[in-house]
C-alpha cells in the first residue's frame, strides 16, 4: 500500500499503519504509545511526521472535533460521519443518511464543487449514559 502511494516502506510507517488500523479514531499520542509498544523506539515527532505524510497521501483521514485533539482513521474515500461522546470522548463511525438529507445539501454552493460534507454528532455513549443514569438513581431519595 505504501509503495502504491509512492512511499518508502519503513518500520515506523508500518507500525503507524497497524496502530491506526487497530485503534481507529486515536490521537497522535495514543498512536505513539502503540508504535512504541510494537517497535520499541520511535520519537513522537516521527509519529507526527508519518501521520502527516499518510494523511497527505490519502491513506488516513484526520478528524478534529471541536475542543478535541486531532484523531486519525484509515476509513477514507467515503463520506461518513462520526458520533462523539461528550463525557468520555469515544468516537464511532456513522454512515451517511440516505434519502432526504437537507443538511447535507448546501442551500447555496457559491460555485463550489462540493465533494464531502462533515457532520459530527455529539451526545453520550451507551456506557456514559448508563453510568449517568446509575448515578441519578443512587442520588434519588
Amino acid at each position: 500500500m505504501l509503495r502504491r502511494h509512492g512511499m518508502h516502506v519503513t518500520a515506523q510507517r508500518l507500525a503507524v499503519l497497524r496502530a491506526v488500523s487497530e485503534l481507529p479514531h486515536s490521537t497522535a499520542d495514543d498512536i505513539h504509545t502503540a508504535v512504541l509498544a510494537e517497535i520499541g523506539s520511535v520519537s513522537r515527532q516521527t509519529v507526527y511526521d508519518v501521520l502527516a505524510a499518510l494523511t497527505h497521501r490519502g491513506l488516513f483521514r484526520r478528524i478534529q472535533p471541536a475542543g478535541s485533539s486531532a484523531r486519525y482513521e484509515n476509513r477514507v474515500g467515503d463520506n461518513h460521519h462520526h458520533l462523539v461522546c461528550r463525557l468520555c470522548g469515544q468516537m464511532v463511525d456513522v454512515d451517511c443518511a440516505v434519502g432526504y438529507t437537507p443538511c447535507l445539501t448546501a442551500a447555496d454552493d457559491s460555485g463550489y464543487e462540493i465533494d464531502e460534507a462533515e457532520v459530527v454528532y455529539w451526545g453520550r455513549c451507551p456506557a456514559c449514559a448508563a453510568a449517568s443514569e446509575a448515578s441519578i438513581e443512587l442520588q434519588a431519595p
